[in-house]
């Protein structure tokens, strides 16, 4: 891949591989800012969904119509991330075989050669994440806002984050106070917020009022961590530290 003042721009190709429909899709993403502005495509195409019924599409959690593209701006500040995310890749010599993603550079318009990275879990959070980005931006999707309930003895502490990914900023509101975080210290919060199970029979439309912590993951339910928020694997207590964080937080 070349360095960083040799390519404007970059092309993302991704396959979902031996995934069955309704979930098999794929997508490709390019990215060129060769003209100052970062300018952004996607078509995300939902493959082989003509073996199912609708009913079968719409069970899942899918509608019939999820095939997606845009044609627009993005924020530039996915220029700098995209620029360290190639220079702090290492690169495959392999091919792919069963699906996953591909990177190609792109220098002044032209198309440069397939490279595989060597970490493909983390190109293709990194996909979905532009992917979640040019949702927000187009309007199709609003931003995440996780909202979290501690209580104690004698205080109720209510706070909210909301990930926009539009402009990979995040904001920590506390009653009528807001404070941007940081975005890496936000995604590690996350992985931890969707690690536990997550018992949604005894969730509730409102958080508790007795001592413990609440959290609502934007969908409206609230889940108190410790009975509906329970950790899949004892000897790692994501639980706990879900609470220190916010914890942390709102004594900051």
């Amino acid at each position: 891949m070349p360095q960083k003042d040799t390519f404007t721009g970059i092309e993302l190709e991704f396959d979902s591989g031996i995934i069955p429909p309704p979930y098999s899709h794929v997508y490709r993403i390019s990215l060129d800012w060769s003209n100052g502005e970062l300018k952004a495509k996607l078509d995300l195409h939902y493959t082989d969904r003509e073996e199912l019924s609708e009913n079968e599409i719409v069970d899942e959690g899918f509608t019939t119509n999820d095939d997606y593209s845009y044609n627009g701006p993005l924020n530039n500040v996915w220029v700098k991330a995209i620029s360290e995310k190639v220079e702090t890749t290492k690169w495959s010599g392999k091919s792919l075989e069963e699906g996953g993603i591909i990177i190609k550079p792109i220098d002044s318009g032209i198309v440069g050669k397939i490279k595989v990275p060597a970490d493909q879990e983390a190109w293709i959070v990194f996909g979905q994440d532009l992917i979640q980005a040019i949702y927000e931006t187009s309007k199709k999707e609003a931003p995440l806002t996780i909202h979290y309930r501690q209580v104690d003895t004698d205080t109720i502490k209510d706070c909210a984050i909301t990930i926009q990914f539009s402009d990979r900023e995040v904001i920590f509101t506390e009653g009528n106070e807001s404070r941007n975080i940081n975005w890496e210290y936000t995604v590690q919060l996350m992985k931890l917020i969707f690690t536990p199970d997550y018992n949604y029979e005894i969730a509730k439309e409102a958080p508790g009022n007795k001592r413990g912590a609440f959290i609502e993951c934007g969908d409206g339910l609230w889940h108190e961590l410790g009975k509906g928020v329970i950790n899949i694997d004892p000897s790692n207590d994501v639980v706990s530290k879900i609470k220190e964080i916010f914890s942390d937080l709102l004594e900051g």
